[in-house]
């Protein structure tokens, strides 16, 4: 018999130990976690009212957008439609790789960050009309473990590798996406596969998945954010920005109308005059 320990649920909340008359005063950064985890819990209520306005609007903005569309169907029923759109008859064939090989360099809360990144990469291309060719690589060790987590993982409508992109996909096609490097995408090109280096680590690592590009000898390149944004901190966007910003190209959005959708109001993006932006504003490449 195999006996499974369940996680804890989502739900559920352990209490703030009470303070002991005996026991050493806490330091600061005790006192200031103590503190964030009570404001954290006094604002949750919130939180989930207004994650139900999002969904509320964002399902009146489908029903604005397709008149036509039925209002009874059934969750079960849209959930059987998005089966129907399957990335192997899709006619986009650019490819993006979720490298998952960090894991030994993450916290575990980290760690979690980035699957729950990766779990909404995949929500967003299975609802794409054309999905794109979705890869995920060197998912072993502990980033296995964390997303274990996750039932039914195995059976996505991706590419789901242990070992590492080189190994599975064509050298020549892949580039690695960094925003340190100095060359710059013009457009997602057909058969060409992206790479996403799946990190969450706060400037710890800065510039690895660039030195390690270097080191390979693959292809890199950065997403042509200064040609056509000012933005006021650095440009390392989360696993899930990334990936928005090349379904929303794909989709034949231009860049600045990808970047100006995606990035968060803390980014304090703001476009660029008319003079100031490259002429072109490349699109994703037809694969016909």
């Amino acid at each position: 018999m195999i006996i499974m320990e369940l996680a804890p649920s989502p739900d559920r909340v352990d209490p703030l130990p009470e303070p002991s008359s005996t026991a050493a005063p806490l330091s600061k950064r005790a006192q200031k976690k103590i503190l964030k985890r009570e404001k954290w819990l006094a604002e949750r209520p919130q939180r989930r009212a207004e994650e139900k306005a999002k969904r509320k609007a964002k399902l009146e903005a489908r029903k604005r957008d397709n008149p036509d569309s039925r209002d009874d169907v059934t969750y079960s029923q849209s959930r059987k439609k998005l089966k129907e759109i399957k990335m192997a008859d899709s006619s986009c064939r650019v490819g993006v790789v979720v490298d998952m090989s960090f894991g030994h360099l993450m916290h575990q809360r980290d760690l979690g960050k980035c699957c729950k990144q990766l779990l909404h990469c995949y929500s967003m291309n299975r609802r794409l009309a054309h999905p794109m060719q979705f890869y995920v690589t060197s998912l072993k060790g502990a980033s296995l473990d964390e997303m274990k987590r996750h039932h039914g993982f195995e059976n996505w409508d991706a590419h789901i590798h242990e070992e590492d992109y080189e190994a599975v996909l064509p050298r020549d096609k892949i580039v690695y996406l960094s925003s340190e490097s100095e060359n710059v995408i013009d457009n997602l090109s057909p058969d060409h596969y992206y790479v996403i280096g799946g990190l969450v680590d706060h400037n710890h690592h800065k510039g690895l998945c660039h030195r390690l590009a270097v080191e390979k000898g693959l292809k890199h390149a950065r997403l042509p954010i200064d040609e056509f944004i000012d933005i006021k901190t650095r440009k390392v966007l989360t696993v899930d920005h990334v990936f928005k910003i090349l379904t929303s190209v794909t989709e034949g959005h231009s860049w600045k109308e990808a970047f100006m959708s995606v990035l968060p109001s803390r980014k304090g993006a703001v476009e660029k005059a008319e003079g100031e932006e490259q002429e072109n504003e490349p699109q994703a490449k037809s694969s016909e």
